[in-house]
């Protein structure tokens, strides 16, 4: 059964999260909403000054990632987070696919509304892949690429081959085509109030006294019935039936971010993304950046590693 088409969600709780909840003071900023998207969409706007950090989160996670570096990062720019399409505090609309592409489409929009310039990507997960469409669309307002565990497709030719190696290694990738292939994928997905976790984990962290009941409640609050985890579904389903569309740059657009200052930051203990086979794809685009590996960080490395990934960007930003 299709949870996604079946599970209706009231029109009265358009965001599951409310604007001003501050998980015990652990996410303290202030709530800003846009509907220029067509739904409401959820980011923070924090700081200021000439350069604009844009974080964008991944799977299954929201802004809530980068709670710990934003305070610091916003003493030296603009930071901007939003909330993908339903994930975090951001509607999750009937009616809508949750493909790659559509990610994109959200994130031009948002910038085109909010005219965000002299954007600094700092992108984690499929923030990466969503990241890097914005900037193949847009490269004028984009100075600066920092990958935090986070794939920069822009175009590779060897882009299909290195997916495919690093799915054959992935405990997350095998299990989504497994329960994609069993029927169980939105079964097993559209439960996350109660297995967000396992689902953690299986992707990778690495200080287990993180967690925390406040630490749980922020990831589970945004998935209170199937219906409201399409998003987390969605990303996941796209995968296994191929529905992902990269954003195929132009060569105009390869020219000019290649020219751009860029930064990798690895948690090389991440079960999800392997250093192996996503890192290349980052030194081909830049092959003169630099390169920082985590030993003791995991896939979602701003968890693992919150200050060292703080200095490494404010550090970036000041060369």
């Amino acid at each position: 059964m299709n949870t996604l088409a079946t599970t209706p969600i009231p029109e009265a709780r358009l965001t599951v999260i409310d604007a001003g909840e501050t998980f015990d003071g652990t996410w303290p900023f202030t709530a800003h909403y846009t509907e220029a998207l067509g739904f409401q969409m959820h980011y923070i706007d924090e700081g200021g000054g000439a350069d604009t950090l844009l974080l964008l989160h991944g799977e299954p996670t929201w802004g809530y990632l980068f709670r710990q570096q934003i305070p610091e990062w916003s003493r030296h720019a603009r930071v901007v987070a939003p909330d993908h399409m339903g994930f975090g505090k951001s509607a999750t609309p009937r009616n809508r696919t949750y493909w790659l592409q559509d990610h994109i489409d959200n994130l031009e929009a948002f910038v085109l509304d909010l005219d965000l310039q002299d954007i600094t990507l700092v992108m984690h997960d499929f923030g990466g892949p969503v990241g890097m469409g914005l900037a193949a669309r847009h490269p004028d307002r984009i100075k600066r690429i920092v990958s935090v565990n986070g794939p920069t497709p822009f175009g590779q030719s060897d882009l299909v081959d290195r997916l495919t190696s690093n799915a054959g290694v992935s405990p997350w990738f095998q299990w989504i085509l497994q329960a994609e292939e069993k029927g169980i994928l939105e079964e097993v997905l559209g439960h996350l109030d109660f297995n967000i976790l396992s689902t953690l984990k299986l992707n990778g962290f690495v200080r287990n006294e993180i967690i925390t009941d406040t630490w749980l409640e922020a990831y589970r609050a945004p998935y209170p019935t199937p219906a409201h985890a399409a998003g987390a579904i969605g990303w996941a389903k796209g995968f296994a039936t191929g529905k992902h569309q990269f954003e195929v740059p132009d060569k105009a657009a390869v020219a000019a971010i290649l020219a751009k200052p860029a930064l990798a930051i690895w948690g090389e203990q991440d079960h999800t993304l392997h250093a192996e086979y996503f890192l290349p794809l980052f030194a081909q685009l830049f092959p003169e950046a630099p390169i920082h590996r985590l030993p003791d960080a995991g896939h979602y490395s701003p968890e693992d590693a919150p200050e060292e990934i703080a200095k490494l960007v404010i550090d970036f930003l000041s060369e």
